[in-house]
C-alpha cells in the first residue's frame, strides 16, 4: 500500500504541508516499511490546475490514500474519481502522520476544505 503525505520538505521527519496542490513535497510511503519516495511538487508555483496536476500524480505513482492539511475542489474531485482515499486535517511530523494513520486515528474527509486558488500568494 502506498500512502502520500503533503510535506514542506524531504524526509519523514518533515512537517506536514497544510496544502495539496501547492504543496512542497509529496512524501510517498509504505506504511508497514516506512520507505519512502520524496517528490518535489511540480505543480507548486503553477497559475491554475495545481490540484488537478497533483491529483494525477498521486493517482500515476499508485497512492491510495492522500493525508493533507486541506483539499481543494478540484483535487478532491480528481482524487475521488480515482478512487483514492482523502484525510485532511493533518499536521505535525510526516512520521507521526503516517503512525497515526496506522492507528486509525484519521477519518477520511467528504469533500473539500479550502476554495480554489487556496495557497496561492496574493500578488505573486
Amino acid at each position: 500500500m502506498k500512502i502520500c503525505v503533503t510535506s514542506q520538505g524531504d524526509n519523514l521527519g518533515s512537517l506536514v504541508d497544510p496544502r495539496f496542490g501547492r504543496c512542497q513535497y509529496f512524501i510517498i510511503v509504505d506504511p508497514d516499511t516506512l520507505e519512502f519516495e520524496a517528490v518535489r511538487n511540480p505543480s507548486v508555483s503553477v497559475g491554475g490546475g495545481a490540484g488537478i496536476q497533483a491529483g494525477q500524480l498521486m493517482t500515476n505513482k499508485g497512492v491510495e490514500v492522500v493525508l493533507t492539511g486541506n483539499v481543494g475542489p478540484n483535487a478532491f474531485a480528481t482524487l475521488q474519481a480515482a478512487g483514492v482515499g482523502i484525510i485532511t486535517g493533518i499536521s505535525g511530523k510526516v512520521c507521526e502522520a503516517v503512525e497515526n494513520y496506522k492507528k486509525g486515528k484519521h477519518q477520511s474527509t467528504g469533500g473539500p476544505t479550502v476554495n480554489r486558488h487556496f495557497g496561492i500568494k496574493e500578488g505573486g
